[in-house]
């Protein structure tokens, strides 16, 4: 058992931390918003810390998962962030969805002080979370990724080092681009079987026993035929997933068309007012345009 702290307590890291301290480590927490860092230590036992760098101060890792970079940036460094906390040989594991730029920057800091550091975004939705069932895509050397593999296997069901630092972030945006245009099928595939007469829950039940199946398919057609989007992962932060695949695109030359073109419909879905929707409102887009 290992002495553990968690940065980071939205949607996803809340069970995360709570996995953790469940499975017999030693968990301390931090999150911007005191009173759920007490909230969670109440629930699961564990220890609410005041800073980051409180948090993490005899941890052997520490884990972190926030919204964005400057987020991430604000949680490891200066005088009350984690780096400051943290002893040579702990690792930092980051489950945030965040640009590998930030990764490799954060870890090269880290490294002068003899800290481990592993990106590690996660797939896999809150639901995963809660069930500890995610998917981890990390980035690192590969000593510090397996010493941290035990750690994440708590609240994983498949994990997988795909290379230096950074390479888990990369792999994560391959994974929300594949979301992006299986959302926008699956949302063109139930507008057209509801405006052609069809049954579209039916058709989406026997698609997803075939080739045209999906996780997004078996998971997310009822919701769309009717109309509850109040969960899940939120449109806003799709866009902000995006956003980075796009900006990393163009810094290897590789061209994403697909991914550009939802990630504007996603736009469009904010104009609505759907910020907060979960991803599958994209169909949202085309009944309302329907109706102008």
């Amino acid at each position: 058992m290992a002495q553990v702290a968690f940065l980071g307590l939205g949607v996803m890291g809340y069970p995360m931390a709570g996995h953790l301290q469940k499975a017999g480590h030693s968990v301390t927490v931090y999150n911007r918003t005191a009173e759920k860092a007490d909230r969670w230590a109440k629930e699961y036992g564990g220890t609410a810390a005041a800073t980051p760098a409180e948090a993490a101060a005899g941890a052997e890792f520490v884990m972190c998962c926030v919204g964005n970079d400057d987020d991430l940036r604000s949680v490891v460094l200066g005088d009350t962030g984690a780096l400051a906390g943290m002893s040579s040989e702990s690792i930092f594991v980051d489950h945030t969805t965040a640009s590998a730029q930030v990764a490799r920057e954060l870890a090269a800091v880290a490294a002068k002080n003899g800290i481990g550091f592993v990106d590690a975004p996660v797939s896999g939705g809150q639901a995963g979370a809660e069930n500890g069932q995610l998917a981890i895509m990390c980035g690192g050397e590969q000593a510090h990724f397996d010493k941290a593999n035990p750690i994440m296997d708590v609240y994983a069901k498949a994990t997988e080092r795909f290379g230096d630092v950074g390479s888990g972030q990369i792999t994560k945006m391959c994974n929300q681009i594949c979301i992006a245009g299986l959302v926008q099928g699956m949302s063109e595939a139930i507008n057209f079987a509801e405006k052609s007469g069809l049954d579209a829950k039916q058709m989406a039940s026997l698609v997803s026993q075939g080739a045209g199946g999906s996780w997004q398919l078996t998971n997310r057609a009822d919701t769309m035929v009717d109309n509850k989007f109040d969960y899940g992962f939120a449109v806003d932060w799709m866009r902000k997933d995006l956003g980075i695949a796009l900006d990393a695109a163009k810094e290897v030359g590789v061209s994403l068309p697909v991914t550009a073109l939802v990630d504007q419909f996603y736009a469009d879905v904010q104009q609505m007012g759907g910020g907060r929707w979960d991803t599958s409102s994209l169909i949202q887009r085309l009944r309302h345009f329907q109706k102008d």
